[in-house]
């Protein structure tokens, strides 16, 4: 089966990105059409396009610019790139963009994101489908008489990268400790760079920088706990002030505190809010719908404006456009910033959380306790063979339960006032993902293992 063939884009184009298998479900060909209906969808005459350390990425880079410069654009190569870095690129050059990586997926997979001059998502409402479309019905990658071809040139944004993020989080004051776990992924590409700025300030130890897109340490999937040991084993040996995970495109980060515990990435979105809240009273900020009630809460309390919106970068950037958001926060550990073109950056947000740490006379386990109000499982996947049963099962053991309300703004979501969970259905994996929240411990224990009995039964 062709790669561009219907059945197939119907898997690899999700809501907001293309990923599959490489060579089976995403290859040259694909790449190359991808790249042209993009510039014809979008009417783009110049762009930026950068990839990710994967074996895969530099080839199916420079099949998206064949296709792209076929159409007529002229293709900046910024070259090897943590997403953030693209979006910087589009921001500060004003042009579209695409890059190449499967983010935290493992080694076999890789993919497309795509967006418009200033970091502006292309998402499934917002031009993918279109483009699926375009390539579905047959793109010309082999130029042609009535239009020209575009023009392919490199330019190195690394520095001017590191330098913007620092003037939006500077950190000053004391001087840290910090560990950061590359995972192999392109936070060993973009660490150096931010961090070589901050010599007088931070002193990095590296874990797993080498870029290694086989990922032979571990997954850079730092949302999954077994993926974080070494990062909290190196904390504790190296008694470092905080620890960083990033994922294996970079554009996620999660905390380890000088314990070696696991900072929820709720925790740190209160935290950030809270910093932004300080430069601009009364903003507002975007949460997602599986980040912890405590995000909302704080928000309000600091006078600021809680909004909530479904999962996925796409929505969330939309969702600030039309609002003026400050700040954005997912529970997957994204995190959005209006003065970074709105676009998803896990360096600028382990910044904020140096920045704060740095300004402080305490731990950062103390410095976070106030942001961390209720116990919360952490995602939870599942497999399961009917993912709508699955939800239709829940709704109808939880939709009649005194006190409880449901909404599907993504998923199910069932609230309580002493609990509440969310069960979505993932968008790169065949997969339902759980969230829950409680009052304690135990009352959070007590509804994971509620749903999850619900949840597995159905597998």
């Amino acid at each position: 089966m062709a790669t561009t063939s219907p059945d197939n884009l119907g898997k690899v184009f999700k809501a907001y990105d293309v990923r599959g298998l490489v060579g089976e479900q995403l290859d040259e060909e694909l790449a190359r059409a991808t790249g042209a209906a993009y510039v014809e969808v979008l009417g783009v005459d110049a762009m930026v396009i950068g990839y990710d350390m994967r074996p895969s990425s530099p080839s199916l880079a420079g099949a998206f610019a064949e296709g792209a410069t076929a159409a007529g654009a002229d293709v900046t190569m910024i070259g090897l790139a943590s997403t953030d870095q693209l979006y910087f690129a589009s921001g500060h050059l004003g042009l579209p963009g695409a890059m190449f990586t499967a983010s935290h997926n493992p080694a076999a997979y890789n993919g497309i994101k795509m967006c418009r001059a200033l970091a502006q998502p292309v998402g499934m409402e917002s031009g993918l489908a279109e483009i699926r479309d375009r390539v579905a019905a047959g793109v010309s990658t082999g130029g042609g008489p009535q239009r020209s071809i575009g023009a392919i040139s490199s330019h190195d944004v690394l520095q001017a990268y590191a330098a913007h993020l620092l003037t939006l989080a500077p950190v000053t004051g004391r001087r840290l400790k910090v560990v950061v776990d590359a995972g192999n992924g392109m936070a060993g590409h973009t660490a150096p760079a931010v961090f070589g700025r901050l010599a007088d300030q931070v002193e990095m130890v590296p874990l797993y920088f080498e870029l290694d897109g086989t990922f032979p340490h571990h997954e850079a999937n730092p949302i999954e706990p077994d993926n974080l040991v070494d990062l909290q084993k190196a904390v504790i040996a190296e008694q470092a002030d905080i620890g960083l995970a990033f994922d294996g495109d970079a554009d996620r980060c999660f905390l380890v505190d000088e314990r070696g515990e696991l900072v929820s990435p709720s925790t740190l979105t209160a935290l950030i809010a809270a910093r932004e809240l300080a430069k601009e009273p009364g903003a507002t900020v975007i949460h997602n719908l599986i980040t912890s009630r405590a995000v909302p809460e704080i928000v309000t309390e600091l006078g600021g404006t809680p909004v909530r919106t479904r999962v996925g970068h796409s929505y969330i950037k939309a969702t600030m456009a039309e609002t003026g958001a400050i700040f954005g926060g997912e529970h997957s550990g994204h995190f959005y910033f209006r003065d970074f073109w709105r676009a998803d950056s896990g360096m600028l947000a382990a910044l904020h959380a140096m920045a704060a740490l740095a300004e402080s006379n305490r731990p950062l386990s103390e410095l976070l306790a106030s942001y961390a109000r209720y116990p919360l499982s952490g995602e939870i996947n599942s497999t399961v063979a009917d993912q709508d049963a699955v939800l239709a099962a829940l709704e109808a053991s939880y939709g009649g339960r005194d006190g409880v309300s449901i909404d599907k703004l993504d998923g199910l979501s069932v609230s309580h006032q002493d609990w509440a969970f969310n069960v979505r259905a993932s968008n790169t994996e065949p997969l339902l993902r759980l969230n829950v929240e409680g009052k304690d411990e135990t009352t959070m224990a007590r509804v994971r293992d509620e749903v999850l009995a619900i949840i597995r039964s159905g597998k």
